[in-house]
């Protein structure tokens, strides 16, 4: 797992929880002059939050600790891995609220552990995360919102948060298109975003910046800074994919700079616009193995 970091930010671009996740999708679609910042991100929003809908996945996160040898980013340690199923649905007018649940399946000393994650489009709702710890077969309920008070919550211990995950919060940002140009060998704007006071209370991060194809309306990089404006993490995907008329990234690698720790998530197998029972997305499925498996087999036969 060795690449230069130049060949990270540049050819590692292809692009929650949370589903995604973090899979940013979109149509084919050329921007027109009167595209603005803010409608340019709403666009990327709802183009997520279509593939999150109704979305099935089975992963593989993996994470280690990195080191740079001779300009070279490289995992300084054996990576963990864990292999997981995912499905996610949207909820309310405008499909802005989501919910989602992944649970492990590999390593064998995991399997069963479960992530229940519930996102709101309502200013007063914080991020709502369960998670199920198999082993003790309790549900702890995880801090919700990420201010200085509460810690972000991790997904199943990797670099990747829940709020890296979230979609439909479009709202709570200001943006700024700061450039246009080529990344790699696709155009893009490059696109600064700043919470709201609505959201700065809520977030770890000050600002974000997002390098968006023009084309595709796909996020091929970010990165996070944190309070102090310090770059505190890049995201890139690569493996990127047409699937029902929509665009998903199939590898995504985040770098978190001040861990020095990166986590790598990969979809192996996918299938969207799938019907999945409102009950499924529930502690139900993290707690009842007979119901989790009898859904989960129902629900396999649509993957790709």
């Amino acid at each position: 797992m060795i690449r230069t970091l130049e060949a990270l930010f540049v050819k590692r671009i292809g692009a929650h929880i949370i589903c995604g996740v973090l899979c940013t999708a979109g149509f084919i679609h050329q921007a027109s002059a009167a595209d603005d910042a803010q409608s340019i991100m709403d666009k990327v929003d709802q183009r997520q939050r279509m593939v999150a809908n109704g979305s099935l996945t089975k992963s593989v996160l993996s994470s280690c600790k990195f080191t740079m040898k001779n300009k070279q980013l490289a995992c300084a340690e054996t990576p963990r891995t864990k292999v997981l199923e995912s499905a996610s649905k949207q909820y309310g007018e405008h499909l802005k609220d989501s919910r989602g649940i992944s649970i492990l399946i590999d390593p064998a000393s995991e399997r069963g552990i479960g992530m229940l994650t519930y996102s709101y489009d309502d200013d007063n709702r914080d991020t709502e995360s369960w998670l199920y710890l198999s082993a003790l077969g309790k549900v702890k309920r995880m801090a919700s919102g990420s201010g200085e008070d509460q810690e972000p919550v991790s997904v199943f211990g990797s670099e990747f948060t829940t709020e890296d995950m979230e979609n439909g919060k479009t709202d709570e940002y200001s943006y700024e298109i700061l450039q246009e140009g080529p990344f790699g060998d696709r155009p893009v704007w490059v696109i600064e975003s700043t919470p709201k006071p609505v959201r700065a209370g809520k977030t770890e991060y000050s600002k974000l910046r997002f390098w968006i194809d023009k084309e595709r309306f796909v996020a091929l990089k970010a990165q996070t800074f944190d309070k102090q404006g310090k770059v505190f993490k890049q995201i890139l995907s690569k493996d990127i994919e047409e699937i029902n008329g929509l665009w998903i990234a199939r590898d995504v690698t985040l770098i978190n700079l001040q861990t020095r720790r990166l986590s790598n998530m990969k979809t192996e197998a996918i299938a969207m616009g799938v019907e999945i029972d409102d009950e499924f997305l529930t502690q139900r499925t993290l707690t009842d193995f007979a119901f989790r498996e009898k859904s989960l087999q129902a629900l396999r036969k649509h993957f790709q």
